[in-house]
């Protein structure tokens, strides 16, 4: 028999990743929005804080379990910006587009060996509402920023996203490619090691 969890996200992408992979552990992931649960306001200053929040938010409604993560791109040369900040990099209304373009804007002239940057990714499993020790894991990809964006998939800083072992953008991967070398892929194997314990 599988343990309802809400996945503390609208974002049916991340929905579809988290019900595959958690299958195995015999874990039924829903959406809050099955339950209604409204957006919370993300008043953390830390990926850590952000998926805490979101999670316990998520489990006091739902009364379930949850799993929320927080992810976002940190580049070097703005000091780890944007960060927390990523989707809203542009503006509380931004979209990707805008995002990107504030992004190449602010990176401008700046040489490729000043262009690190990754992605970070904190998932938290939450077992009730007031859980104290809820599970922690993170994911970092190592990449760098690219001059102009390149390929059509995935979403957010994808385009500008290289991954350096392939030398494509993270656009330009296959969901599969992409699913074994992501910030969030690394984060959800190590949650799946915990609960497997």
């Amino acid at each position: 028999m599988s343990t309802k969890v809400v996945l503390a996200s609208n974002n049916t992408g991340k929905l579809k990743e988290f019900q595959q992979l958690l299958a195995e552990q015999k874990l039924e992931v829903l959406p809050q929005a099955q339950f209604n649960v409204p957006e919370v306001e993300e008043t953390g200053l830390s990926f850590v804080e952000n998926a805490i929040i979101k999670a316990r938010h998520a489990s006091k409604i739902a009364g379930l379990p949850a799993i929320a993560d927080d992810s976002g791109l940190e580049v070097d040369f703005l000091d780890g910006a944007p960060g927390i900040y990523s989707a809203r990099f542009s503006g509380a209304d931004a979209n990707d587009a805008q995002n990107n373009q504030k992004l190449l804007e602010r990176l401008h002239d700046v040489p490729d060996e000043q262009r690190s940057a990754r992605f970070q990714c904190v998932l938290v499993y939450m077992r009730h509402p007031l859980d104290p020790t809820p599970l922690i894991c993170q994911g970092t990809w190592e990449g760098r920023i690219l001059t102009a964006p390149q390929g059509a998939n995935g979403f957010g800083y994808d385009p500008l996203f290289l991954d350096p072992t392939t030398g494509l953008s993270s656009a330009e991967l296959s969901k599969a490619e992409k699913n074994t070398r992501s910030h969030r892929a690394k984060a959800l194997q190590g949650l799946l090691a915990q609960l497997s314990q």
